[in-house]
């Protein structure tokens, strides 16, 4: 929760509700129901374990949002998986840094607007 709170606050994302008890949280744009971000214990009971090739995606306003959605992430505890930069294999103004949370689930921040 302490890692999602601080990323997802970079990103502008409000918390929606967060249930300590079941666990589970989840997050959305300001006045907006959807898309909702959700987190939480497995709903099968078994142990978590993070997928192999697959991503959330968060979408930043600018790319000093980016830099400082990753900053967060890594002094939260989350591991690089790719730093902030231009990455123009996927257009020219795709500018993005990747993260795995402290469980080991991969992360994405993009922005895809020309630069700052």
């Amino acid at each position: 929760m302490r890692f999602y709170r601080a990323v997802l606050d970079c990103l502008g994302l409000e918390a929606r509700f967060c249930d300590r008890s079941r666990p589970w949280a989840g997050w959305q744009q300001p006045g907006e129901a959807r898309p909702l971000l959700l987190i939480g214990a497995p709903f099968d009971g078994n142990a978590h374990v993070p997928g192999n090739g697959q991503m959330v995606a968060l979408l930043a306003g600018s790319r000093a949002v980016v830099d400082r959605a990753y900053g967060t992430a890594l002094s939260h505890g989350g591991l690089c998986e790719g730093p902030t930069g231009l990455r123009p294999a996927y257009h020219v103004h795709y500018y993005g840094a990747y993260f795995r949370d402290p469980d080991g689930n991969k992360l994405c921040v993009a922005c895809h607007a020309p630069g700052d």
